[in-house]
This record gives structure tokens, sequence and C-alpha cells, in this order.
């Protein structure tokens, strides 16, 4: 939902999960947002080792986290222990119900081997929650963050396309910044030479144009639209490089599952070079 209320951080204490949290700090001040941040901690290797001491270590460095920088914002600090981060992950949004999860694509420091893309990935699996995801990013927010003029909405053909450009409207409107719609049609590279090709290519321009338009008006947005062609990861990534996009909507439903992510959906994720929000 959008504005933001309630958005949830897990974190596992790496750089890139700095990175990450920071970009919470201008959406939280912008909405009023309540903050929580998540740390799982992983069972020791054996019984003997998870004692007061252990937990009272753990609290501490949760308790810690980014203290100063949220020190003005509404922020809970919540620590619970499993075997699996990701699947406690999504049991605590299912309880909480948040607005936004806000995590980085990879892990470093001392949970690097449980806190890698895999379990980003698996929380965008199972989840049914927007998913904000960020690569590249352990500097945290650049200056252009704090007042981002462009949000692009990657989509489909597909009904289910409707769900992520209604949210990139919304989050648009809330943030006064422009909303554009991107589609890749890999057809516009078939095979074919002069008038046949060019004649083509107009055919299929023009049907996808027409698709956009009857997404569009499903959803009542007014979004300016782009057509490009070629693998669908790079060419979205490279029309948010080209538009100067501070923030990418994509969907990432279909299939069984609460938000089973695609391939292009799992692609975009790991190249864009601004945050992605998957609904």
């Amino acid at each position: 939902m959008v504005p933001f209320s309630k958005i949830l951080i897990p974190i596992d204490f790496s750089e890139r999960c700095l990175g990450a949290a920071r970009f919470a700090i201008p959406l939280a001040e912008r909405f009023h947002s309540e903050i929580t941040f998540l740390h799982v901690e992983p069972p020791p290797e054996s019984d003997a080792e998870w004692n007061a001491e252990h937990e009272a270590r753990a609290e501490k460095q949760l308790r810690d986290f980014l203290c100063a920088a949220f020190a003005h914002l509404d922020v809970k600090r919540i620590l619970r222990a499993g075997p699996d981060v990701a699947e406690e992950i999504v049991r605590y949004a299912r309880e909480q119900q948040p607005d936004l999860i806000m995590m980085p694509t990879h892990g470093y420091g001392p949970f690097r081997r449980l806190l890698l893309g895999s379990i980003t990935a698996k929380v965008l699996h199972d989840t049914d929650f927007a998913v904000w995801t960020g690569a590249h990013l352990a500097e945290g927010p650049p200056a252009e963050w704090i007042n981002p003029t462009v949000v692009l909405c990657a989509a489909d053909a597909a009904p289910a396309s409707e769900k992520p450009l209604l949210w990139a409207s919304q989050i648009a409107s809330a943030l006064d910044a422009a909303l554009l719609l991107v589609h890749v049609e890999p057809r516009l590279q078939s095979p074919g030479e002069g008038y046949y090709s060019h004649e083509y290519h107009r055919v299929v321009l023009a049907e996808a144009k027409r698709k956009m338009d009857q997404l569009q008006g499903a959803a009542r947005t007014n979004a300016r639209v782009f057509v490009e062609a070629g693998d669908v990861p790079r060419a979205v990534c490279a029309a948010v490089k080209r538009v100067e996009a501070n923030l990418l909507v994509i969907g990432r439903g279909g299939g069984e599952g609460p938000g089973r992510l695609g391939l292009n959906a799992y692609g975009i994720i790991r190249e864009s070079p601004c945050p992605v929000v998957s609904v």
C-alpha cells in the first residue's frame, strides 16, 4: 500500500544492508512510516553455544544498528532465531503485514554464507508483499534519491502487469515524480530484410503500443510509453539509465505461489542501476 505506514527491513549487519537501510530514511520521513529492523539469528553449531550471553550480544548488535541515523524515526528492533532466515522473514511479514520489505540483493559480513542473493530471492518467491531491492548500493542513497523525480514501470502485455503499473502510479504520485512505462518486445529482433522487415516491425510496434494502451486504461494511468527491443533485463536496465529513473517497478507474479520470481524479474533486479520494487 502506498504511502507506506510500515516498512520491514531484514538486516544482517553487512555493508550492503547498511546501504539498503539508509534508503528507508527519506521514505520514512516523507510518509511517517514505522520502521522494523528484523534480524534472524541462525542457530549455533551446538545448543551449548546458544545461551544468555550469546542472545545478549545479538540484542546489543541489533540495538546499536544505525542507532543515530534512525533516532528521529519510529523504529522497532526485533530479534528472531531460526535455521531458515528467509522463512523467518516471510513468517514475520505475514504476521505484521508491512507495506514494503526492503532488502539488499547480496549480503556480506558474518552471515555471508546465510544471507546471499538466495535469501532475497526466496523472500521474493514466498511473500506477496512489495519488496524493495537494491544492488551495488553499499554507500546508501545518492542525493537525487532524497527527492526522486522519475519512476519507471516495466510491464509486459499480461493482465498481471496492471498491479505493478498501479503501484508505480501511486508511488509516483506520492513522490510527485514523473511516471514512465517501458515494454520490451523481443519480436522486434526477428529476422527479415528490407520492406518486409520494416512492415513487420511496424505491425509489432503498433500491437505493443495498443496493448500498453489497454493496460493503462485498466490501471487508469497516462504514462509516457517506451517500447524497446531485445533481451528483457538488458533492455529494461538500459531504459532505466536513459530516462535517469530513480526507482524501477516490476511485477513478479505469474505461475504458482504468492510471488513467483521469473528469470526476467531476477535478471532485472540483479542488473538494475537503481532500486527495484517488485510487486
